[in-house]
C-alpha cells in the first residue's frame, strides 16, 4: 500500500532514479529548496510502514500559477476573467523499478486530489501541465487533459473535469 507525503528529510532522494536525469536532479537538488522558498511543493509516494530514509516510489510537484483566459479552450474561457488562478503540475516521475505498474496514474490522481484541497482553500480554474513529448501528452489526454498549444504539449484539466475524474474512480 502506498502513502502520499510531503517531501521531507525522511525521504531517500539520493536513491531515486526514474531514468530521467533532469527529474532525478530536481528531486535530489532542487525540490526542497523550492519548498523552503515557497516556489513549489513536492509530494512523494512511499510504501506504508517504511522506515526513514524512506525509498521514494514516485513524486509530483505543484505550484500556483496565473493564466490568461484566452489561452484556454473557448468553452472554458468565456466564463472567466482575463486572468485566473490555477495550479501547475510541474513534475511527475516514477522510480524505474515501479514503472509500468500504474504508479504514474496513482500519482496523477493524487495530484488531482491535492489540487482539490487547494481549490477548497484558494480557488483555481484547473490543473496545467507541460508534457515533455507527444507520448506523455497522450498519457495526460487519457485522463481528460486537453492540449492548449499548437504543439499540444501544454495541457489543461478543468476543476469540473478533475471532480468528475475523481468521483468516477472505484476507490473514492
Amino acid at each position: 500500500m502506498y502513502k502520499r507525503e510531503p517531501l521531507s528529510k525522511d525521504h531517500d532522494r539520493e536513491g531515486f532514479d526514474c531514468g530521467s536525469e533532469p527529474l532525478n536532479l530536481f528531486l535530489r537538488q532542487t525540490s526542497r529548496q523550492h519548498a523552503e522558498r515557497g516556489i513549489s511543493r513536492t509530494f512523494v509516494l512511499v510504501e506504508e510502514g517504511e522506515a526513514a530514509p524512506k525509498p521514494v516510489v514516485g513524486f509530483f510537484s505543484l505550484s500556483l500559477c496565473q493564466v490568461r483566459s484566452e489561452t484556454l479552450p473557448a468553452k472554458e474561457a468565456k466564463r472567466l476573467p482575463r486572468e485566473a488562478a490555477a495550479v501547475r503540475l510541474g513534475r511527475l516521475a516514477v522510480a524505474k523499478a515501479r514503472q509500468g505498474q500504474g504508479v504514474g496514474g496513482k500519482l496523477l490522481v493524487l495530484a488531482m486530489a491535492k489540487f482539490l484541497e487547494i481549490f477548497e482553500v484558494a480557488g483555481g480554474i484547473g490543473l496545467f501541465v507541460d508534457a515533455k513529448d507527444h507520448a506523455v501528452r497522450n498519457y495526460y489526454e487519457s485522463f481528460g487533459f486537453v492540449p492548449l498549444t499548437q504543439d499540444g504539449l501544454e495541457l489543461f484539466l478543468s476543476v469540473r473535469a478533475i471532480k468528475e475524474c475523481l468521483t468516477s474512480l472505484p476507490d473514492r
